[in-house]
């Protein structure tokens, strides 16, 4: 079968954490690049890919990359590409464009020619004048970077941060994606109990939930490439009945999460059940300062709030000093934080072992890495047993 140049998109800070998750779902050949991740693959590993990808923004098909200074180059270099392999006499495509540091900087301009040098090649394969653009939605991007053009079609449709069961909103709820990438980047593991408290609507404990069970985080929702009479629709079935059999159904992993707002708590509860995670994830009002635990050996992973959009800086200011409390009895604990507060360590008394800078949607921030004492390796007789 024909490999396929694919691109999975990500945030600024989390390119590393795609790439990585790309090599763990077999994908060696990989090139990372600002905010993208450049693999082939076929039809099959569109499917997958959308659907197993916790911290990519997008799966796009690479259709070709060329230099632009002027208007007939990029109408002459987007006209060469065989659009015709992808786009059907009926395809809906439209035009999506950035410019940054370019030559040909008007991005509506680069939209209009784009469109236009697609139109002119498919009038040329399909034999017609006309097309009526009623078919499945192929979602096109012009992208200039420093006189670089990169064309794509977008397989995801919605951004893969939807995943499906965040059918209710909190405020300032954080993205799917990034909170995956926050478990991702912790040493969480499975056997290891897992607090979010200030957990609001429930995002850090499902996503942990999903990373360990096993789900994919796609599984219930649909993608655009669903509608690609090129993709079969059974390598979408084979590619989710794969995923649902990877799911592990009898773990004992025990996620926690609390919060003093019972309206944003049943959000949270909500959202656990429409995820499946019900069985693992546990949600408890409590107030941060009465917080504590005989557990050993546990990550708290969360996301507070800044005072930029929720309540005000001194509250945040506050709630950090809190969290410096919280920590102290917690010796053997890990803690990961992500904070736009530049300030964050000197409120909790403790320097991070390890920043890592991360967006939170606009939100410039700092994911703070706290490191407890590693767990005591079981022994070999406690390991047979289980």
């Amino acid at each position: 079968m024909k490999k396929i140049n694919l691109i999975a998109t990500a945030t600024f800070g989390l390119e590393a954490v795609v790439a990585h998750e790309l090599k763990n779902l077999g994908y060696e050949n990989t090139r990372t690049e600002n905010a993208r991740v450049k693999f082939s693959g076929t039809y099959e590993d569109i499917c997958k890919t959308n659907l197993w990808l916790r911290c990519a923004d997008r799966v796009q098909i690479e259709m070709g990359e060329f230099i632009a200074t002027s208007f007939e180059e990029l109408y002459q270099g987007v006209k060469a590409l065989p659009w015709e392999e992808w786009l059907p006499n009926d395809a809906e495509f439209p035009v999506n464009g950035k410019s940054i540091n370019s030559t040909l900087f008007s991005v509506s301009d680069c939209q209009a020619i784009t469109k236009k040098a697609i139109v002119d090649r498919l009038k040329t394969r399909y034999k017609l004048d006309w097309f009526p653009e009623t078919g499945p939605l192929y979602k096109i991007e012009v992208a200039l970077l420093k006189d670089v053009v990169t064309l794509t079609i977008d397989s995801s449709g919605a951004g893969l941060h939807k995943r499906g069961y965040r059918t209710l909103t909190a405020k300032a709820p954080i993205k799917e994606t990034l909170a995956a990438a926050m478990v991702s980047l912790s040493y969480w593991k499975q056997d290891r109990l897992l607090l979010d408290p200030l957990c609001g609507s429930g995002t850090i404990p499902i996503e942990a939930a999903m990373i360990g069970l096993n789900m994919a985080p796609g599984r219930k929702r649909k993608f655009a490439a669903e509608a690609w009479p090129q993709i079969s629709p059974d390598l979408w079935m084979k590619a989710r009945t794969e995923a649902e059999d990877l799911i592990i159904r009898n773990s004992s992993m025990q996620i926690l999460g609390s919060d003093i707002d019972s309206e944003v708590l049943n959000l949270a509860r909500y959202h656990i059940t429409q995820a499946g995670v019900e069985k693992n994830v546990f949600i408890q009002k409590i107030a941060l300062q009465n917080i504590q635990s005989k557990r050993k050996y546990g990550c708290i992973i969360t996301n507070p709030p800044y005072g930029e959009r929720i309540g005000d800086k001194q509250e945040a200011k506050d709630l950090a000093r809190d969290m410096g409390k919280l920590f102290k009895p917690l010796d053997t604990w890990s803690f990961y934080v992500i904070t736009p507060d530049k300030d964050f360590e000197k409120h909790i008394g403790r320097r991070a072992d390890k920043k890592r800078k991360l967006y939170n949607g606009r939100i410039e921030c700092t994911f703070l890495q706290f490191y407890g004492p590693r767990p005591p390796l079981k022994r070999e007789e406690e390991v047979v047993e289980q």
